[in-house]
């Protein structure tokens, strides 16, 4: 937005304002409600990949992938290392398709919802990550000259377009995709940080929801203090790229989920294996086992860095801090979430669309609350 802003009407606004103007759009209108919040980002996801299919097109005429991605350097330019160095950048391509199942909550039919929602999520973004990557690379300036740009389609467009206001007008729109992964992430982050909340890993106050509109407002609030303090920390530190640095924290922390994601997988197909299951991997737990693997050698390349070593070692230390507060406080006040009954009773309760969001069954026969109407 900054070289768009200056290129289309000589506005120049420091980029800590562009920061702060976008944290206080995405982070009101998730407040405001989850049904402007999807709405939105229905909106916003087919204007991304409509500008990318213009991008896609112009591309062709200009594309020589020999001469602008491959070039004088060869394939590996910094050898086996330059692998590692683009691991968390090649995960950026993925990151949080996995925090869709946070909508369950929202869904009509979470068992049909939730696997279709993920299946077409994930084909269309290894289509269209695998273009951008493939046609962006191969035209002006190429890959050496988009190694180092802060804004890569932007540069991608121009060399298409042209240098004057079509380019930056299309770079306007495609900004779009950009605001897709930072409103929806900002979705994942409030859901993520109120339900850890509300089952008492997290101190209680933050998952407190807006009177009216029962969205979690507080922790959409302190999510954007820390990330918008986040980039001023990076950026008074002296890093080249604060958002590579962030990109590099935000991989941090995806990596050691996927892992996890895959062990429990695995536990669970052994553990449990008559549970209900909506749906079924086809790879099973070969394919969990190989993502694993993948997750582990992603996480040991982080640090393969030494710029943004210090992010992660930062982000490291807030795990440490959590898992110490989860210890000591944390554990003494939780609360019998569904996720949670489910895996005490062994998969027999903690159903949410079968025995209803506001009290699930083992309360139920505790207290003798009324559990709520399944949706």
């Amino acid at each position: 937005m900054q070289t768009i802003a200056a290129n289309l009407v000589g506005l120049h606004l420091d980029v800590g304002i562009w920061w702060a103007i976008f944290y206080v759009v995405f982070v009101g209108l998730n407040v405001f409600g989850v049904e402007a919040t999807f709405r939105f980002t229905v909106l916003i996801c087919f204007a991304s990949l409509a500008i990318l299919a213009v991008f896609y097109v112009g591309a062709i005429p200009n594309f020589d992938f020999s001469r602008w991605a491959i070039g004088p350097q060869g394939w590996f330019p910094k050898g086996i290392p330059g692998i590692f160095y683009a691991f968390p950048f090649a995960i950026w391509f993925y990151l949080a398709i996995e925090e869709l199942p946070l909508a369950a909550e929202e869904s009509h039919d979470p068992r049909r919802d939730i696997p279709r929602g993920t299946i077409y999520g994930l084909l269309t973004l290894v289509v269209t990550g695998f273009l951008v990557l493939f046609l962006n690379s191969g035209i002006a300036p190429g890959s050496k000259g988009i190694a180092d740009s802060d804004a890569p389609l932007l540069d991608g467009l121009k060399t298409i377009f042209g240098s004057g206001t079509a380019a930056s007008l299309l770079g306007l729109v495609a900004v779009t995709g950009l605001v897709a992964s930072f409103h929806t992430i900002i979705f994942a982050y409030g859901r993520n940080v109120f339900s850890l909340s509300r089952a008492g890993y997290y101190p209680h106050g933050l998952s407190v929801t807006h009177g009216q509109r029962n969205t979690p407002y507080v922790a959409l609030v302190v999510g954007a203090v820390i990330g918008y303090g986040l980039c001023w920390i990076i950026r008074g530190a002296g890093t080249s790229s604060v958002g590579a640095a962030l990109l590099t924290m935000a991989v941090f922390g995806a990596v050691i989920s996927y892992f996890m994601q895959t062990v429990s997988f695995i536990l669970l197909r052994r553990r449990l294996p008559d549970i209900q299951r909506p749906f079924r991997s086809p790879l099973g737990q070969a394919g969990a086992l190989i993502a694993a693997i993948i997750a582990l050698i992603s996480l040991v390349s982080l640090f393969w860095n030494a710029d943004y070593r210090p992010g992660v070692v930062g982000v490291a230390i807030f795990y440490a801090v959590a898992v110490a507060y989860f210890a000591l406080i944390g554990r003494k006040r939780l609360v019998l979430s569904p996720e949670e009954e489910f895996a005490v009773t062994g998969g027999v309760h903690g159903h949410p669309e079968l025995e209803g969001y506001g009290v699930t069954d083992r309360e139920r026969l505790r207290t003798g609350a009324t559990p709520a109407t399944p949706p």
